[in-house]
């Protein structure tokens, strides 16, 4: 069966130090992007993908962002007390969350093109796969000088390398971050131990993508959100 996910955990809670005095007042999330904050664009995707369930957690300055997340039917993973990480993050929503797989989703990218969940959706496949990555050929990539982080094998499946660049989208069967004992982890650790395993895979966005984790990455994505359609 391919249990197709129906929840999302988008991670939010984020220092943002790349984004210098830009955050001296906000979380990242909300720093503004083509007049809209940088997290709307996120969610704009979760809404066109008619995902039931959105989880995110928060840190940073939490107070204006519960308040922007809550507004959009979004519930909260309360992590003012102590940053998690992306894998920490995700084990402390588990009880927000479905057993079934879920999307996670990073809050500081723009995409243009096809959805990115349907594409997840599309190549997903419960029985082979415990993680899909999305992940961004580096001629569709804008704001990263990455020579990409993984490579594809002619079945799908991940290893460590240049190649594409991860888009900060998966699919994740939640349970595999139940083994890890620490409670701030990078989902990096999970990702190794499913390489291993031959149950970590990945497919190509056919669209563009640009990362606004830094300052020079806004222009970049207003470019891209207001590029004509080809």
């Amino acid at each position: 069966m391919r249990h197709t996910p129906n929840a999302v955990m988008i991670f939010a809670a984020g220092f943002g130090t790349r984004m210098k005095e830009l955050t001296q007042d906000r979380p990242k999330p909300l720093i503004p992007v083509a007049g809209r904050p940088l997290i709307d664009h996120a969610l704009d995707l979760v809404d066109d993908a008619n995902i039931a369930l959105r989880v995110a957690n928060v840190h940073y300055k939490p107070e204006p962002l519960v308040q922007h997340l809550t507004a959009r039917d979004v519930v909260i993973s309360d992590e003012t007390h102590a940053i998690l990480e992306t894998g920490g993050g995700l084990k402390k929503a588990r009880a927000l969350l479905h057993d079934a797989p879920v999307f996670t989703m990073n809050s500081d990218a723009v995409f243009r093109g096809p959805n990115p969940f349907e594409t997840l959706r599309t190549a997903w496949d419960s029985d082979r796969m415990s993680a899909l990555l999305l992940l961004i050929p580096i001629a569709q990539a804008r704001g990263t000088l990455s020579n990409g982080d993984f490579q594809v094998d002619a079945d799908g499946r991940l290893s460590r390398g240049p190649g594409l660049i991860y888009s900060g989208i998966q699919i994740i069967d939640p349970s595999a971050v139940d083994p890890v004992e620490d409670t701030a982890f990078s989902l990096n650790v999970v990702w190794n131990r499913l390489a291993a395993e031959d149950r970590l895979f990945g497919v190509a966005y056919d669209g563009q993508w640009c990362d606004v984790g830094h300052p020079s990455g806004i222009a970049l994505a207003e470019s891209l959100l207001a590029a004509p359609d080809v």
